[in-house]
């Protein structure tokens, strides 16, 4: 049984593939009712549970960060947190990080 979310606060800022991982991480941990600490960014969302109608949810959730239009099927496409931001940021050009 998946735990209703808060709504959760869009982050600060621009949206880099730091902010956008940080932001999957609290949404699986709030989701899921695990700490943050405790999401493996290179686990799959389906090893957490996460089933059809989570990942369209979520998928819509990321719109909102990303101010773009997604396909529902981006969590079976790129199947982990670290996959999933690191497309995102390639194909959104988001602002790179330095270091």
């Amino acid at each position: 049984m998946f735990k209703r979310t808060r709504k959760q606060s869009l982050p600060e800022g621009p949206v880099t593939e730091e902010v956008l991982r940080g932001w999957l991480v609290e949404h699986l941990a709030g989701r899921v009712g695990i700490t943050a600490a405790e999401v493996d960014t290179a686990a799959s969302f389906e090893s957490y549970g996460l089933d059809s109608r989570v990942a369209v949810q979520v998928s819509g959730s990321l719109e909102k960060l990303v101010e773009r239009r997604l396909s529902p099927a981006l969590l079976y496409e790129h199947p982990t947190i670290d996959a999933l931001s690191g497309f995102l940021a390639k194909e959104l050009r988001l602002t790179e990080q330095t270091g």
